[in-house]
């Protein structure tokens, strides 16, 4: 990567950290410090957790469209504007339906579209995947530090403060969109890292994704559903003062990281993505029954966190690459955005929904809730089929003419390596999904480069 890649990747990684930990510093605290506000009952509790995953699940995709119309910096700049807005209409309420307004309004602020495609405009495409991994360790790192920063600054702050610090890591981040991003000098159509309208229906019919939709929803709907109960249960059943819930998190977090490398190593050596991931989505359940068991006692809570937070990262890692492994030649964008809908909405209606449940049925009603969601997951998990080992490949074309189109897309398809092609005149670009290991990558040299 030059130096143009690496400052527009570092900056970018760096604003969707602030922003996602804006978001993620709530959710070890909330239940726990629920009783500070007026008119707090655990349905309005998990609203307030899960809230800001509807309004954006909602703008995901219409706000990454409208980055394409009036450019990516206005659409990130707005939406980190509408956040900290969010955050400080939030933190100046002492009643739990100001907080869930607040949290509704960081939600509107949905800017992960935008930033994809602006790293598409400022990366070559060599370069894109390093570019996209640093975003995603980013955001994983910022999920890390809220669950141990969320308790240590509440216990300083309260919860106001939280919100607070969320509204300053917003202007932070606009400062660097302003002065540390790069500006395009164009908007480059890449239907990799970009929705394509007319791809979505495509996207939404197809059964391998689908599954894999519907997997990331269950697991960001059980993480909000057991956040719903768990401060409570360390508190008040187990007897952890709320101020130091922190260390449970971060021994969780650190073990669990290292136990989960290996898993992920070991999937794409020995192509054992599919028997690992169903696996880890038993593991969900296992830790599940040890959380229900052992809600009264600190050391099954500790052990239970731990195996959840193993089987949570590994499958957090791992669904977006099988996405990019099964999605059409050409959709790679749109599928990674239906995707990350489904992700926002799962956690959205999974505080709604337990809040709802632990309500009305208490804790019991919560583990009844999220056991029955990832035992229908592992159902439609085992029927999936084993994913493909394949990459994807953005093939700038030699220029095509328009009715050359046909006869270069059956050549391309007989290149050695070449799995599926979708070839867009109006782009001269061919997407291609190709076998790394067997690809004649000289033969392909002759219709164009990547």
């Amino acid at each position: 990567m030059n130096s143009l890649e690496v400052r527009a990747a570092s900056s970018l990684a760096l604003v969707f950290a602030l922003r996602m930990m804006g978001l993620f510093i709530l959710l070890p605290v909330m239940a726990a410090y629920a009783d500070e506000l007026t008119g707090s009952t655990p349905f309005l509790v998990g609203m307030a957790i899960g809230a800001y995953g509807l309004t954006q699940s909602l703008l995901q995709i219409p706000a990454g469209l409208l980055s394409d119309r009036i450019g990516r910096k206005p659409v990130i700049l707005g939406g980190l504007l509408i956040f900290a807005l969010g955050s400080l209409l939030a933190g100046s309420s002492d009643s739990i339906m100001g907080v869930i307004a607040g949290r509704f309004l960081q939600g509107a602020g949905a800017i992960a579209a935008a930033i994809t495609a602006l790293i598409a405009d400022l990366t070559r495409e060599e370069n894109r995947s390093r570019a996209m991994a640093m975003v995603g360790m980013s955001i994983g790192l910022s999920f890390c530090l809220s669950m141990v920063a969320g308790p240590v600054l509440a216990d300083e702050w309260g919860i106001s403060g939280l919100f607070h610090v969320s509204a300053v890591m917003a202007v932070v981040a606009m400062v660097l969109v302003v002065f540390g991003v790069p500006t395009p000098v164009r908007q480059k159509a890449n239907r990799e890292t970009v929705t394509a309208t007319s791809q979505i229906r495509v996207v939404l019919s197809h059964k391998q994704l689908l599954r894999l939709n519907a997997g990331v929803f269950t697991l960001h709907f059980v993480l909000m559903a057991l956040f719903v109960h768990l401060p409570v249960a360390l508190q008040k059943l187990a007897g952890l003062p709320r101020e130091q819930h922190w260390w449970v998190y971060l021994l969780s977090m650190g073990v669990s990281f290292f136990a989960m490398v290996p898993f992920i190593i070991i999937g794409e050596k020995k192509r054992l993505i599919r028997p690992i991931m169903i696996g880890a989505i038993i593991l969900l359940l296992l830790a599940q029954t040890v959380l229900w068991l052992g809600r009264s006692h600190l050391t099954a809570l500790v052990g239970g966190v731990l195996l959840f937070f193993t089987a949570f990262n590994y499958l957090e890692a791992t669904l977006p690459s099988l996405v990019s492994r099964i999605a059409p030649a050409g959709s790679r964008g749109t599928a990674m955005g239906a995707f990350s809908t489904f992700q926002f909405l799962g956690a959205g209606l999974g505080g709604a929904v337990s809040g709802y449940f632990y309500q009305q049925y208490g804790e019991t009603g919560i583990y009844a809730l999220v056991a029955i969601a990832t035992a229908l997951w592992w159902l439609l998990s085992v029927t999936m089929n084993n994913p493909s080992y394949v990459s994807s490949i953005v093939l700038d074309l030699y220029p095509v003419a328009p009715e050359e189109a046909g006869r270069m897309n059956d050549r391309l398809a007989t290149v050695a390596g070449v799995r599926e092609v979708s070839l867009i005149v109006e782009e001269q670009k061919a997407y291609l999904k190709v076998d790394t290991d067997q690809l004649n990558e000289q033969h392909l040299r002759q219709y164009g480069d990547w």
